[in-house]
């Protein structure tokens, strides 16, 4: 299994709430038998001397364990349920794709894992314990350590109240986009303005002129969002076979099966065992990730903003925390190299062309439909030009900056319909001349 599915597989553990509470269940039984076969080895005596350990008899050993094990579960099923009621408030406020986030909340994890590791231990070492006239056994060291689990156990409820009150509120849920937006940004492109470009520059004639009319299509053999591709693997299977290979989709769209999803030159190479190796290089998924998809995270904040701004919720203090956030996340993206769509081999041949991701692009998912829904909102305009001209002040690329200069000149033009009175038109007009300013027009 290579990198990138077992990155996959990671992934879709992390965002489970099955594999934490599991590895501690089966940390619990180990834990038990561990103890038990110390209580059974009679070489307790060393932490009997301590003076903690349990010391009563079985009729004692099985109320404790019973209570213990019967409240652990019980609070385990009072965990889930409010966990149940904060996803259910997370998806009607901040919009169902944010779930993903609160699943990957390894704090709740934990919490579910240790009421059910705390209630598996007691249950195994209470059908240890035997009281009967011809065979008594107290699993001493055992018994302590349930206690001890309990303690550590009302700790945890304690820090998951804090917790489950802490991931609901907006300001939490936004930190965590914008921290995967940055942590996606760092991820893909990781060289910054003004450093060496690692690929040799183009060559003229390097694409064949008859790349279109020769080259071979390879479809998709199944649907869902393009999670991550194997770029490595497509590489090699390009320098083995001495291929060209144009991918037509980057990680974040959409793949219907049968559509053409690569393009190989020559064509006459191309075999069924070629066009499998292809699709394997290309993971496909039920969900968007932000593994190599730039635009996601950005897309989660876009949502928050445009519900918060909505007549239901009507919240544009929301709107305008994500608007500050996305600022920041394409200040760091304008500051960034992005990497060439001509990707060469060892022997610096032309080996792939992928489809790229521009700042264009990402500015318009950032900008777009919060301008279209906040057209009439005062604030919403003015911290979004605002935000232009923050990002403004990080962008050297000349085309970047026209970009934000078509966006400050789409809100500023918006803003005459949805906005009717003289003295919020003149701060619009104010923010809108900081805009030019900070683009030195």
């Amino acid at each position: 299994m290579n990198k990138i599915k077992l990155s996959k597989l990671w992934y879709s553990l992390h965002s489970s709430y099955w594999f934490v509470p599991t590895l501690m269940a089966i940390g619990a039984i180990a834990l038990s038998w561990a103890m038990l076969a110390l209580d059974r080895s009679g070489k307790s005596g060393p932490i009997e001397s301590l003076g903690w350990i349990y010391t009563g008899g079985p009729d004692g050993a099985r109320a404790l364990l019973s209570a213990v094990a019967g409240s652990m579960i019980t609070v385990a099923g009072t965990t889930f349920s409010i966990t149940i009621v904060a996803l259910q408030l997370a998806s009607s406020q901040f919009g169902p794709r944010l779930l993903r986030n609160f699943m990957q909340d390894t704090g709740n994890q934990l919490v579910l894992g240790t009421f059910i590791a705390t209630f598996l231990y007691c249950l195994l070492v209470l059908r240890t314990v035997h009281g009967d006239e011809y065979n008594v056994f107290v699993p001493q060291i055992s018994v302590t350590v349930g206690i001890l689990l309990a303690i550590i156990s009302i700790g945890v409820l304690i820090y998951f109240i804090n917790h489950a009150a802490t991931i609901i509120q907006a300001s939490h849920v936004i930190e965590k986009a914008s921290s995967d937006l940055h942590g996606a940004i760092n991820r893909l492109f990781p060289e910054e303005l003004g450093y060496g470009r690692s690929e040799p520059e183009r060559q003229v004639g390097e694409i064949p002129a008859d790349f279109d009319a020769q080259a071979h299509s390879i479809k998709a053999s199944d649907s869902g969002y393009l999670q991550e591709v194997d770029n490595k693997r497509l590489m090699k299977i390009a320098k083995s076979k001495n291929l060209l290979l144009r991918l037509n989709h980057h990680p974040g769209k959409f793949i219907v099966q049968g559509c053409e999803l690569v393009l190989i030159w020559p064509g006459e190479q191309v075999t069924k065992k070629l066009t499998q190796q292809i699709n394997d290089a290309f993971i496909l998924g039920r969900e968007r990730t932000e593994q190599q998809d730039v635009e996601f995270p950005i897309n989660q904040l876009v949502e928050i903003a445009c519900r918060a701004i909505s007549p239901g919720i009507n919240d544009p203090f929301t709107a305008i925390r994500c608007i500050d956030q996305l600022s920041v996340g394409l200040s760091h993206l304008a500051e960034k190299e992005f990497p060439s769509p001509y990707r060469y081999d060892d022997d610096h041949n032309l080996r792939v062309i992928v489809e790229p991701v521009t700042f264009a692009g990402l500015a318009d998912a950032a900008f777009n439909q919060i301008r279209q829904y906040g057209s009439t909102d005062v604030a919403v305009i003015l911290r979004l030009l605002e935000a232009i001209a923050a990002i403004a002040e990080h962008t050297h690329r000349q085309k970047d900056q026209a970009v934000l200069l078509r966006h400050a000149q789409m809100i500023e033009r918006g803003s005459h319909e949805g906005v009717t009175e003289d003295n919020d038109q003149k701060d619009i007009a104010e923010r809108y001349y900081r805009v030019l300013q900070a683009l030195e027009l």
